[in-house]
C-alpha cells in the first residue's frame, strides 16, 4: 500500500523540529497529527503565517467546520505510538512524499530510529519531485519551483483536493493526486 505523506517543520535545517504531519493511503484512509512540543523559538515569520496560521489547534473554528479524519495532537512520542497504531492496518507500507528529504527523516524520528519503524513500512522513500521532471521533461530544480497547485490546475481544471497549502494533510492529499496525474493511475477506479 503506497502511503502519501508531508511533514511541516520549524526550519530547513539539521536540528529542525516536527509540527505537523499528514498521510493519505491509496483507499484515502487519512491521519493528521500536530505535535506540541517542537521549537517555537526556531519558527521565523514565514513559519508562523504559513505553517503555524493553518494548524487546527491554532484555529479551532476551522477545525469544527471540517471533518479531519484520525486528528491527534500531542507530544512526539505519544504521535509516534498512534501512527504505530494506524499504520498496523496495512500489510505493507511503501512511503511517497514530495522532495523528502526532511519528511522521510522526521517520520522516522516519531519511532526513534529506522530500525524502530513498524516491521511492514519500507524504510525508503519514493520522491515525486523526480516523475514530475521526467513527465514535464525539466531538470529536478524546475520540478522543485513547479507549482503543485498548477499541476492540479492543469489536470482536473478543478479544485479536487481542500484546504491550506502547507498544511500538512492538504499537501499529503496533493501529493497523491500528483502521484497519480505523473504515474497514469487512478486509485479511485480500482
Amino acid at each position: 500500500m503506497k502511503i502519501f505523506f508531508d511533514t511541516e517543520f520549524t526550519g530547513l535545517h539539521k536540528g529542525t523540529t516536527l509540527i505537523s504531519i499528514g498521510l493519505v493511503s491509496e483507499n484515502n484512509k487519512q491521519f493528521y497529527a500536530e505535535l506540541i512540543d517542537y521549537d517555537e523559538k526556531q519558527c521565523d515569520t514565514w513559519i508562523r503565517d504559513n505553517v503555524i496560521a493553518h494548524l487546527y489547534k491554532t484555529d479551532w473554528h476551522k477545525r469544527e467546520s471540517i471533518y479531519i479524519p484520525n486528528y491527534h495532537l500531542g507530544a512526539k512520542r505519544e504521535i509516534g505510538k498512534v501512527l504505530e497504531n494506524w499504520f498496523a492496518q496495512f500489510n505493507s507500507v511503501e512511503l511517497v512524499s514530495d522532495v523528502c528529504h526532511y519528511d522521510m527523516v522526521l517520520l522516522i524520528d516519531l519511532f526513534s530510529n529506522a530500525w524502530s519503524l513498524p516491521k511492514q513500512i519500507c524504510p525508503g522513500c519514493y520522491d515525486i519531485n523526480q516523475d514530475i521532471a521526467k513527465k514535464y521533461n525539466i531538470t529536478l530544480k524546475e520540478a522543485f519551483d513547479k507549482s503543485r497547485e498548477e499541476i492540479l490546475h492543469d489536470h482536473y481544471r478543478e479544485n479536487k483536493v481542500v484546504g491550506d497549502k502547507h498544511n500538512a494533510l492538504y499537501d499529503a492529499k496533493v501529493i497523491r493526486e500528483i502521484y497519480q496525474i505523473v504515474n497514469n493511475v487512478d486509485f479511485d477506479k480500482r
